[in-house]
């Protein structure tokens, strides 16, 4: 028997408990946000770095919260590569029968960036759960523990309530999304295919924008550009350094990261970029709004590129970037260079190809004979975007304007990397949207020094991606 989807009035009674703002005293916590308060602290206490953690202690902590729940055994996987590097696979089964339709699937990475506790302040340490000021901290609270914990506690919830859905639902809990040897979504890919076959993946990406701590929009990725390394390379016969020759490759190297530097690749749009423009437009300032639209309606707009490109936060979405990264170069102090070498990182729009840009770097380089260049990644990281699906797009957009207000629902493409690649790769739709909001331009944290998440907002993003899971696997396919 399915049940209908729990009215969203019970959110509004249960966010009153929640503090409302940045400051404000917290309220006793409801069982239900309890139970995430506890798993999230379980998770960001536990070290997952990528090189001096494991991910196998989260995976397995996980996997037990799961039995205990009541989880039959052969519905929980936990295994990897390496004993360091176990991923968790859990399935929630539905009705089942004939014609069932494929499962969701609930993905977030386990593992997280290095951090030391020299580099947070305020006696923070980036491996205790601390609660400050509205904020929970701690490594891992935005990228990507926040996600992992609620769709936990949401999977749990669910089972609690003897819930029953029309799909089964799948939480992927994964290793080494932000780098490293064994990457978790790969592995299962390609050794477990059948544990994560889905109509489609929700992970992060994605998330809620706010300004002057009022929600603005709401972001859902449904694309993200594509990774790649270039190295230029000059090599000279070199020399006694006290006799200078008229070609150095110190400076012939130089003369072409120069000529890189000033360069712009040109306006490339795909159907997701295209619409984060035309749907943002609606909530910037005049003079961006006109440019956004301009540029959605047409590429070539040198004028609205050139307002668009003054924010960083929306100029690497027009195009594909390269930006040296690294240098090498000489031998000796007291020599001339035999070999100078950058490498040059490449965020390509999903609808490039790693050919095209390396032939435009070599132009850019000159004659390949003095700088020549060179593909230097080793993984087909192509990643199309997705359709924005209605089954999917549908229920985000109504459940955001029931619980945040009309507001935006943007389509986005992320400048970084996400796991969702490897699934648009093999043709699965994948969205990043979690009902997280924060203020950019004080909030951008992941990665850095004291890493935090609203608590506020952890709790509001709680509901929203219980309601969104709910569903998401209740519904059917759309003809």
């Amino acid at each position: 028997m399915h049940r209908a989807t729990r009215p969203v009035s019970r959110w509004l009674a249960l966010s009153l408990v929640v503090a409302a703002g940045a400051g404000a005293q917290q309220a006793p916590l409801t069982p239900t946000q309890q139970l995430a308060h506890d798993v999230y602290q379980e998770l960001v206490e536990i070290n997952t770095s990528v090189w001096t953690g494991s991910t196998t202690p989260a995976a397995e902590a996980m996997a037990k919260r799961f039995r205990d729940a009541g989880f039959p055994a052969s519905d929980i996987f936990v295994g990897g590569p390496v004993p360091t590097k176990h991923n968790l696979v859990v399935r929630y089964r539905g009705a089942g029968g004939a014609g069932a339709p494929k499962p969701v699937l609930l993905l977030a990475h386990l593992d997280v960036v290095e951090a030391l506790k020299s580099d947070w302040s305020d006696n923070l340490d980036p491996f205790q759960f601390t609660e400050r000021d509205g904020f929970y901290y701690g490594r891992g609270t935005s990228d990507d523990k926040a996600m992992a914990s609620l769709f936990v506690a949401a999977a749990l919830r669910l089972k609690h309530e003897k819930y029953v859905p029309r799909r089964d639902i799948i939480i992927a809990l994964t290793a080494d999304e932000e780098g490293g040897d064994y990457n978790g979504v790969a592995w299962l890919i390609k050794n477990h295919r059948d544990l994560v076959d889905a109509a489609w993946i929700i992970n992060e990406g994605g998330g809620g924008s706010l300004r002057d701590g009022k929600p603005l929009l709401q972001s859902v990725q449904a694309a993200e550009k594509v990774y790649n390394d270039f190295t230029f390379r000059v090599t000279n016969p070199g020399g006694h350094s006290s006799v200078p020759r008229p070609d150095n490759a110190i400076y012939q190297l130089s003369e072409a990261l120069v000529r890189l530097s000033a360069f712009h690749f040109p306006v490339e749009l795909n159907p997701v970029s295209r619409a984060f423009f035309e749907q943002t437009s609606k909530v910037e300032k005049p003079d961006m709004a006109a440019a956004m639209t301009a540029i959605a309606t047409n590429p070539s707009d040198a004028h609205a590129a050139a307002v668009i490109s003054q924010d960083p936060r929306y100029a690497s979405m027009l195009r594909t970037t390269c930006v040296a990264t690294m240098l090498k170069g000489g031998h000796a102090v007291n020599a001339l260079p035999q070999l100078a070498e950058a490498n040059v990182n490449c965020r390509m729009a999903p609808t490039a190809t790693k050919a095209s840009v390396q032939a435009t770097l070599q132009k850019l380089a000159g004659d390949p004979a003095v700088v020549a260049v060179f593909d230097t990644s080793t993984e087909n990281r192509a990643s199309p975007p997705s359709e924005l699906r209605p089954e999917v797009m549908g229920p985000v957009d109504q459940l955001t304007r029931q619980m945040f207000g009309d507001i935006p629902v943007v389509p986005t493409m992320s400048t970084g990397a996400t796991d969702s690649r490897y699934f648009r790769a093999i043709g699965v739709p994948a969205f990043g949207v979690s009902g997280l909001f924060s203020d950019p331009t004080v909030d951008a944290r992941a990665h850095g020094r004291n890493e935090r998440v609203r608590i506020e907002w952890y709790y509001k993003a709680q509901e929203f991606l219980y309601q969104l899971t709910r569903q998401l696997s209740s519904s059917v396919p759309v003809p």
